[in-house]
C-alpha cells in the first residue's frame, strides 16, 4: 500500500469531511429516503430516486476518505529545514519573463488548491522544484507555452 503524503491540515480536513459524512450527511439521507418511500409507488417517484442517488455519492465518498486516511502519512513542514525544496515547503518563486513574484506550499495531492497558495505534489510544477535549491531556474510547460520561474526563498513553516 503507497503512503499519501499529506500536511497535519490537510488530514484534519479530510477527517473533518469524513466525520461531517457520517454523522450528518448520512442520517439525513437516510431520512430522505424513509420520507420518499412514504410517499408510494418508487418507479416514479423522483425525490426517493434523488436521495438514492446522493446517497450513493456519499457512500462512496465515505470510502474514498478512509483509504486516503487509512494511507496518509502526515509530514510537519516545521520539523524540515534547508535550501532544498522538499514536500512541505514554502515557495518564492519569480516569474522570469515579468519577475512577478508568487509563493506555494507543496502539498499532498488532495489538499492542493492554488487559489490559497497550495500547490498539489503531482502538479507539473511542484514536480519540477523538487530537489532544487535557492537560485536553481526551472522550466515548466503550461497550456500557455513554457514558463521559466527561478527559486528565491524556500520556507519550512
Amino acid at each position: 500500500m503507497e503512503k499519501i503524503p499529506m500536511t497535519g491540515e490537510g488530514f484534519s480536513r479530510l477527517s473533518g469531511e469524513l466525520k461531517q459524512l457520517k454523522s450528518v450527511e448520512r442520517p439525513a439521507v437516510i431520512q430522505a429516503i424513509a420520507e420518499a418511500r412514504e410517499h408510494g409507488d418508487l418507479s416514479e417517484n423522483a425525490e426517493y430516486h434523488a436521495a438514492r442517488e446522493r446517497q450513493s455519492f456519499i457512500e462512496g465518498r465515505l470510502a474514498e476518505l478512509e483509504d486516503i486516511l487509512s494511507r496518509a502519512e502526515v509530514i510537519d513542514p516545521s520539523t524540515l529545514s534547508g535550501d532544498v525544496v522538499r514536500f512541505g515547503a514554502t515557495v518564492m518563486l519569480a516569474d522570469e519573463d515579468t519577475d512577478e513574484e508568487s509563493t506555494y506550499q507543496i502539498v499532498g495531492s488532495h489538499e492542493g488548491d492554488i487559489s490559497q497558495g497550495k500547490l498539489s505534489l503531482t502538479s507539473p510544477l511542484a514536480r519540477a522544484l523538487i530537489g532544487k535549491t535557492i537560485g536553481d531556474t526551472v522550466e515548466v510547460s503550461t497550456p500557455g507555452g513554457g514558463k521559466s520561474y527561478e527559486i528565491v526563498k524556500v520556507d519550512y513553516l
